[in-house]
């Protein structure tokens, strides 16, 4: 298994990048190698600062970086041999099994529609968050930034990848499906939420337990949260904030160290052919390192095969 790391994004590469490349390289298990893409004398610079000397990883030299600001369908044209363009190239030929970045994320979106393309079938590819349960696990909210505004077929579809994701992600036979709302009640919600309810309600393939609110998003009503990006995003923000909020009031507890974005490191990019990871831009070496792992499990569960197997 090859799973290969953008060293050159985010706004703390590459030095974070490859420290949690480096811590990461101890822990993975014996049949995976991490693959590196970046300027490899910058790599080997900080390999060196740590004293380290890799075994299971392997450089591969890109010249040019894509910066957060830079336009995304513009920067990959015309930066082909840039870190994120090489990784998407690599992944495309099956060279990698996952391409993870914290780089630009239009880039890393507009980069996997490009070049490993959607799931035939697929209306809109998605980010997945994966949002700590009270009572231990996760379950996955999507979509939580790729598409703003979502028509009601595309909610629809959401629970049913999801539940596929969830399902070969988690080992969960049956992913309770719910859809975010400001009620419970089915007539509840926006227009687009009134339509979208019996789409879900009516889907046999999945496990549709009704309408959530928010204060249901960390209380283990549902495995799979269907909302769109824009509120998902404002959703997983707002729950990423409490452990900020808790440290510097002095508040230790184990579930709001859940709420951390280190603890996880990356969200998953779902109805595309390929596994490709997204972390955030302000990546710390143990994020890069954890999302390493999920990105290990990702690869493990080959999530995005099964949702094709079923779509087609």
């Amino acid at each position: 298994m090859k799973i290969a790391v953008d060293a050159m994004g985010g706004d703390l590469a590459p030095q974070a990048i490859v420290e949690g490349v480096i811590q990461a390289a101890s822990e993975l298990p014996s049949e995976a190698r991490i693959v590196l893409i970046g300027r490899e004398s910058a790599i080997l610079e900080i390999f060196n600062q740590n004293n380290f000397t890799p075994t299971n990883i392997d450089i591969v030299h890109a010249e040019d970086v894509i910066e957060m600001g830079e336009h995304p369908t513009k920067a990959l044209s015309q930066k082909p041999n840039s870190s994120i363009g090489v990784g998407f190239r690599l992944l495309k030929e099956k060279e990698v099994d996952i391409f993870c970045s914290a780089g630009n994320t239009g880039a890393m979106h507009v980069g996997a529609l490009f070049s490993i393309k959607a799931i035939e079938g697929i209306l809109r590819p998605a980010i997945a968050g994966f949002v700590p349960q009270v009572g231990g696990g996760h379950a996955i909210m999507l979509d939580i930034g790729a598409n703003a505004d979502c028509k009601p077929e595309v909610l629809a579809q959401f629970g049913e990848i999801g539940s596929l994701f969830a399902q070969y992600t988690f080992q969960i036979e049956s992913p309770r499906v719910a859809l975010m709302n400001i009620g419970e009640e089915e007539q509840k919600g926006s227009l687009t939420s009134q339509a979208t309810y019996p789409l879900l309600k009516g889907n046999k393939k999945i496990n549709f337990i009704g309408n959530i609110e928010g204060k249901d998003l960390f209380n283990n009503k549902a495995d799979v949260i269907v909302t769109d990006g824009f509120t998902g995003n404002i959703l997983f923000k707002l729950g990423e904030s409490l452990y900020e909020i808790a440290r510097k009031r002095g508040i230790k507890d184990d579930f709001i160290d859940q709420t951390n974005y280190e603890s996880i490191g990356g969200s998953a990019i779902i109805g595309v052919n390929g596994n490709v990871m997204i972390a955030h831009g302000i990546s710390s070496p143990l994020a890069i390192k954890n999302m390493i792992g999920w990105a290990y499990k990702q690869v493990k569960s080959k999530a995005y095969l099964h949702i094709a197997q079923a779509l087609n």
